[in-house]
């Protein structure tokens, strides 16, 4: 991996590999449970000028990938919802640096801190309602293709570590 690589995918690559295993569902729903209070510990006690630091040369700031991470995972559960409700719905995509550079990606990151605390605690209430069989079930991805609730869930489970760590790393690399 290179540097570039790593200050990009600092907990590496996603991989499905696990995805579809039942033994792994606990955990990856564990993962989005504790999503919110790792993503406070990882931002607590940031100046303004440090949210506003990109975690890499050309990459997000600390602000942008709080935001991201609200944005993004609504749009997970939306999809999530769909693919309970509706046999494999197409879902829309959308341009994810074009909403990163919206206006509401430079306010303050409290309300999005808020907004995942109270995402997170319906996702993580819906998904351990679920049945196995439930997780099967899934949803037509314009640019992806089929994706299983199953596949979907080991997704944002590491994108929220993924997320976090690129906020941390930063932190380590500038000893904040």
């Amino acid at each position: 991996m290179t540097d570039l690589d790593s200050l990009r995918y600092p907990i590496g690559r996603f991989s499905p590999a696990d995805a579809d295993a039942p033994g792994m569902r606990a955990a990856q729903i564990d993962v989005l449970r504790q999503l919110s209070a790792r993503l406070r510990t990882a931002v607590s006690g940031l100046s303004d000028a440090q949210l506003d630091t990109p975690y890499r040369e050309g990459g997000w700031t600390v602000r942008q990938v709080v935001h991201h991470l609200a944005d993004s995972h609504v749009n997970s559960m939306v999809r999530f919802k769909l693919a309970l409700t509706e046999d494999w719905p197409t879902v829309k995509t959308y341009d994810e640096a074009a909403w990163a550079r919206l206006s509401d990606s430079t306010l303050p990151i409290d309300g999005s801190l808020i907004f995942i605390d109270a995402l997170h605690a319906r996702w993580v209430a819906l998904l351990e309602s679920l049945f196995e069989a439930d997780f099967q079930k899934g949803f037509n991805h314009p640019a992806l293709g089929r994706q299983t609730l199953a596949a979907s869930l080991a997704h944002y489970a590491w994108h929220g570590r993924h997320h976090t760590a690129h906020i941390t790393g930063l932190r380590e690399r500038m000893g904040w």
